[in-house]
């Protein structure tokens, strides 16, 4: 029997109270807004030792994005980017990651339960979006 060395982890439902808008409510109120993570790495060191020292601690995964997440911005996309810049910085043993952030009744002038922004790391070939997209 052959077992893959790559692993999937993924956080998802992180909620967050924050305040990242344009428009001045949004910068005083603050909305809910969910970040969802997915990374895949190496895990067999961690699988055949049992040790949290030979993995990656989902804490510090969740302490990074937390960081983020409290410093207002005014584009999802400037929150998203900044999410996978810092966690890249962090954490050299993710092969790739996906950040996906999700804002709550969004102002769009109408009916909407969410806007939503996705970040790859490292960016994905074309083939790889589309597969992605239909997979979301």
């Amino acid at each position: 029997m052959r077992i893959s060395d790559i692993g999937i982890i993924e956080l998802t439902g992180m909620e967050f109270h924050a305040y990242h808008g344009c428009f001045e409510k949004e910068r005083e109120e603050g909305n809910l807004f969910v970040v969802d993570f997915k990374a895949e790495y190496h895990y067999k060191k961690a699988a055949k030792s049992d040790r949290l020292d030979d993995t990656v601690d989902y804490g510090d995964v969740y302490k990074v994005i937390r960081e983020e997440m409290d410093k207002p911005s005014n584009l999802m996309e400037n929150v998203a980017w900044r999410i996978v810049k810092s966690i890249a910085a962090r954490f050299p043993e993710f092969i790739r990651f996906k950040v996906r952030l999700s804002k709550s009744t969004p102002p769009v002038g109408g009916a909407c339960q969410w806007s939503r922004m996705t970040v790859s790391y490292p960016q994905e070939s074309k083939a790889e979006q589309l597969m992605a997209f239909r997979k979301w």
